[in-house]
C-alpha cells in the first residue's frame, strides 16, 4: 500500500492537503532550505521515472533533473527574490533519460511564524502542446514518430546524418508507414530548417500535368501559357522537396525524374517539347 504523502503545509488539514496533490495532473514536490525532497506526488514519480521512496530525502538535483538546474536553479531564483517563479519552460530528464518539456513555477512553505522553511515546485507536462505547436507549424522531429523495432531505432540514430547530406533520400514503405513524417524529420534536422517543406503528391496528377509543375514552363510552351512559370524544382531550390507516390507514375517520367536526381539540373517545358 502506498505511504501517505508526508504534508509540511501549514494552515490545512493535511489528509486533504494529501488527496488532492495525489489526484492533480501536475507534479508536485516539495523541499527543506537543504534542497532535500519531502514529498513527491504520484504525477511527479509518473514524469521523472522516480517512485516517492526513492525521491524523499534525495537532493532535489538528483531526482528533478532539468537542463535548468546550473543555469537557472527555480529554487535558488526564489530564496534569492524572495518572489514566486511562474511557468518557467525547462526540459526534465527522466529516470530512462528521456527529455520532457516541462513548466515548472514555484511557491514558499512558511511555518506559523511566516518564517520560510522550504520550497514547493509544481511543474506540468508540455509534451502534447509542443506537439501540437510543431503541428500547427508542419514541424515534425523523430519524437512524433512512434516504433519501438529495433530497426526503427536504428533508422533514427542515422536520421541526423542523413539530414546533413545534400544528396537525394529515398524513401520507402507501404501506405500509412509514415514516409512523410520521415521526410519532415529530416527537413526539420537539415540546414535546410528555415526553409519551406514542400510535399507534392505525384500519384495524383496526369504525367503531362505533374512535369510543367515540377520543371515549369516557358510563355507558350502550351495552350493558355501566357507567361513563364517557375516549377517547383526552381522554387524549393535551399528548401526541401517532398515528392510523394513517385511509384504511381509512368516510367517515362520516372526516367526524367531520375535525370533530374543525377545531374542535379532540368529543362522548363518550351513551346515545341
Amino acid at each position: 500500500m502506498r505511504k501517505e504523502l508526508q504534508c509540511n503545509i501549514t494552515g490545512g488539514e493535511p489528509n486533504l492537503c494529501c488527496t488532492i496533490l495525489d489526484n492533480i495532473g501536475e507534479g508536485v514536490l516539495s523541499m527543506g532550505l537543504d534542497k532535500r525532497i519531502t514529498s513527491f506526488n504520484p504525477a511527479a514519480e509518473n514524469m521523472t521515472g522516480f517512485q516517492r521512496e526513492e525521491a524523499i530525502g534525495q537532493y532535489c538535483f538528483d531526482i528533478f533533473r532539468t537542463n535548468i538546474c546550473t543555469t537557472h536553479c527555480v529554487m535558488e531564483k526564489s530564496m534569492e527574490t524572495g518572489e514566486r517563479q511562474e511557468n518557467v519552460r525547462a526540459l526534465i530528464i527522466n529516470k530512462t533519460g528521456n527529455e520532457i518539456p516541462i513548466s515548472v513555477s514555484t511557491s514558499f512553505l512558511r511555518n506559523e511564524k511566516g518564517s520560510v522553511i522550504g520550497l514547493i515546485e509544481i511543474f506540468r507536462d508540455l509534451s502534447e502542446v509542443e506537439k501540437l505547436k510543431r503541428h500547427l507549424r508542419g514541424c515534425y522531429t523523430t519524437e512524433d514518430i512512434i516504433g519501438k523495432d529495433p530497426k526503427m531505432q536504428e533508422i533514427f540514430a542515422i536520421l541526423p546524418d542523413i539530414a546533413e547530406s545534400d544528396s537525394a533520400v529515398l524513401i520507402e514503405g507501404p501506405s500509412g508507414s509514415g514516409k512523410e513524417l520521415f521526410a519532415r524529420a529530416i527537413h526539420h534536422l537539415s540546414p535546410r530548417r528555415g526553409g519551406e517543406f514542400v510535399a507534392i503528391n505525384c500519384g495524383a496528377m496526369p504525367d503531362t500535368l505533374l512535369e510543367s509543375e515540377l520543371f515549369g514552363y516557358t510563355k507558350g510552351a502550351f495552350t493558355g501559357a501566357t507567361r513563364d512559370k517557375p516549377g517547383r524544382f526552381l522554387l524549393a531550390h535551399q528548401d526541401t522537396l517532398f515528392l510523394d507516390e513517385i511509384g504511381n507514375t509512368s516510367n517515362a517520367f520516372q526516367a526524367d525524374l531520375l535525370r533530374v536526381l543525377e545531374r542535379r539540373e532540368f529543362i522548363p517545358l518550351c513551346k515545341g517539347d
